[in-house]
């Protein structure tokens, strides 16, 4: 689909066959069920995975982490059971090696410094080039492809898209404990990858060839061998033609996934149906966006964002609940009516971040922590396969 009319777009998202797909890709912790520490096995779960996720499960730098990602989701429905049936087959191949999986944006005690190194070139060289920043990098994340009609619009929908990064991190904190400490944070996980070059809040680009040339300068300088070493919040993916939104913490339920990632497509239509209207949302300076970005990590739900336009801060759910509304129609359009229902319980219950919280005052053991981030995990599972 090329850039359509509002109408045709409508018709087609209908009939299911709009570009708005999505591709969902979650980063799990490796953990013994015993001392609740993470454990390097993650060739092991390969293996034991191989013969019915093999394409969707994939090693990551750290031996104690592991990757799962759906194959293209037409919908927000096919997604789900992608999602469900993949954390099912995971959770079983962990189970027949006597380990569990767990979903949140770090580990609340494990030592970054005790977790080896996944034995591949690719991530051999980044550590090579980056040394302990990337050793130290022990986290897990969430990142949620969102389909495009071209590479061109998908540089304008990057730029308005980064408005609302804050918005959604700040739903989405689930990291705030960093080695056996309460860090104060929401989520401390952009905190150790905002280390890494080329990361964080992007600028803006005036077009799609301003940001090949930026790729390619930095390729024939030797900053970068390819383009995926940019590992800003948001990126207009590399060789897809996707949207990857990358600032959130890896969930621990299913359905805080799911709701990110329609919310996240909803954002993307929104933009694109008013790209065809000759409309563009306001596009803001990183240095202005990174203000409410600190905020959602320091106090997720329960801050105060600036509204730039109003030059106030507002409460951040009073933001979300504006931030439904604007989307509403597309919510609609898509399907996704439950899904952002979640966002609502989301608000009013609290995040990830907010129930590890409240496991840790009300035990202060971390064993209970890791517990309660393994229980969420596996809610919904299919766990007799």
């Amino acid at each position: 689909m090329g850039n359509c009319s509002e109408e045709s777009a409508v018709e087609q998202m209908s009939n299911g066959k709009h570009v708005f797909t999505l591709g969902i890709e979650e980063e799990f912790q490796i953990v013994d069920p015993d001392s609740r520490e993470l454990r390097p096995h993650s060739a092991e779960l390969v293996a034991r995975g191989k013969e019915n996720l093999e394409g969707n499960l994939k090693p990551e730098m750290h031996q104690s982490v592991v990757e799962l990602g759906t194959k293209v989701c037409p919908d927000i429905h096919d997604a789900r059971h992608q999602v469900i049936s993949l954390r099912s087959e995971l959770a079983g191949a962990a189970a027949r090696a006597g380990l569990k999986i767990a979903s949140a944006g770090t580990h609340p005690f494990s030592r970054w410094h005790e977790q080896p190194i996944t034995p591949n070139e690719r991530y051999s060289t980044i550590v090579q080039d980056l040394q302990q920043v990337a050793r130290t990098s022990v986290i897990f994340g969430l990142h949620v492809h969102v389909g495009i009609p071209d590479r061109h619009t998908g540089i304008d929908i990057m730029n308005q898209a980064r408005y609302f990064l804050p918005h959604l991190y700040a739903l989405s904190v689930n990291s705030p404990f960093w080695q056996g400490k309460n860090t104060g944070l929401k989520a401390y996980r952009q905190i150790i990858f905002e280390s890494f070059p080329r990361s964080g809040m992007p600028e803006t680009f005036e077009s799609l060839a301003e940001y090949e040339d930026y790729i390619d300068l930095l390729i024939s300088t030797g900053c970068i061998d390819n383009a995926k070493k940019i590992w800003w919040d948001i990126r207009l993916h590399p060789f897809f033609d996707t949207i990857e939104f990358r600032i959130c913490d890896a969930q621990s339920r299913v359905d805080d996934t799911l709701a990110l990632a329609a919310l996240m497509q909803a954002i993307v239509v929104k933009l694109q149906k008013m790209r065809d209207q000759n409309v563009s949302f306001r596009t803001y300076p990183r240095r202005l966006l990174d203000e409410n970005r600190w905020r959602a990590g320091r106090y997720g739900l329960d801050g105060k964002l600036i509204d730039f336009g109003r030059r106030r801060e507002v409460d951040e759910r009073a933001l979300l609940a504006e931030l439904i509304e604007f989307v509403a129609a597309e919510v609609d359009e898509l399907g996704t009516r439950s899904e952002l229902a979640h966002i609502e319980r989301i608000m009013r219950e609290g995040t990830g971040a907010d129930r590890q919280l409240a496991v840790w005052e009300r035990t202060h053991d971390m064993n209970a922590v890791v517990d309660h981030i393994v229980q969420e995990t596996y809610e919904t599972l299919d766990l007799g396969r």
